[in-house]
């Protein structure tokens, strides 16, 4: 589904003589339907990488393949498009758009690929996550769960194939995170998307069918195998 070859990314730091690697060499691959988890400390790149991957930002080296297409290859409007296309994102401060209502937020990137039927798909998919009569409230009239419930619903309207999500519970308390991760996981089974999540959560991390461990920019192997695995099979 998506393969990261040799990806780095290097930023110049003001008043520093060396360039800050941020990433180094990165590569690893995730199949059709497969659930991935990276791990790692703070400041050890796994939000960069998924910035990469999702192609909101470019490597200093290296490629982002999606299904077989070089990101390197596409101009930024042709990115745009396969992220549309292809990709949903989940991001850990809900990024909603605060003068649009939930259905209105959940609506603009179906409009925005051109899907004629838009208003009933986001109705349907708050539907789906449990605010169906909350479609008129705008994002400060709304809790921190119900908020990144309305970002799930934006993220699976489109139907991607690969859903990315960075820190999807990082701003909620446990039980509201418990809940959201229980709605990705069946919002996951149920359209067959590749899942591939940024967490500090090792039992989310668990639950995930592999786990991809980034240390200073590097990734080590990839650990925690299938679940079947694990559960002696």
């Amino acid at each position: 589904m998506i393969e990261a070859r040799g990806l780095g990314r290097v930023v110049s730091v003001s008043g520093n003589a060396q360039p800050l690697t941020i990433l180094d060499a990165v590569s690893f691959a995730v199949g059709e339907g497969e659930t991935v988890a990276i791990v790692g400390a703070s400041g050890s790149g796994k939000s960069t990488l998924l910035g990469l991957l999702a192609g909101l930002d470019t490597p200093s080296s290296g490629d982002v393949l999606i299904r077989g297409q070089s990101l390197a290859a596409l101009d930024e409007d042709a990115r745009a498009a396969l992220r549309g296309e292809q990709v949903g994102f989940v991001f850990q401060s809900f990024q909603l758009l605060p003068a649009l209502s939930a259905l209105e937020n959940v609506m603009l990137p179906l409009e925005l690929a051109g899907v004629s039927r838009a208003e009933a798909t986001a109705r349907d998919w708050l539907e789906r996550v449990g605010l169906g009569g909350r479609v008129a409230h705008y994002p400060r009239q709304l809790s921190g769960g119900e908020q990144q419930r309305v970002a799930l619903a934006r993220a699976f309207a489109t139907e991607p194939s690969l859903l990315l999500a960075d820190e999807p519970t990082g701003n909620l308390d446990a039980t509201t995170g418990a809940a959201i991760i229980e709605l990705l996981f069946s919002l996951n089974r149920e359209r067959g998307a590749t899942l591939l999540l940024v967490t500090h959560d090792e039992e989310l991390a668990a639950r995930c069918d592999r786990q991809l461990r980034m240390h200073a920019g590097t990734l080590g192997e990839a650990e925690a195998v299938l679940r079947s695995a694990s559960a002696g099979l």
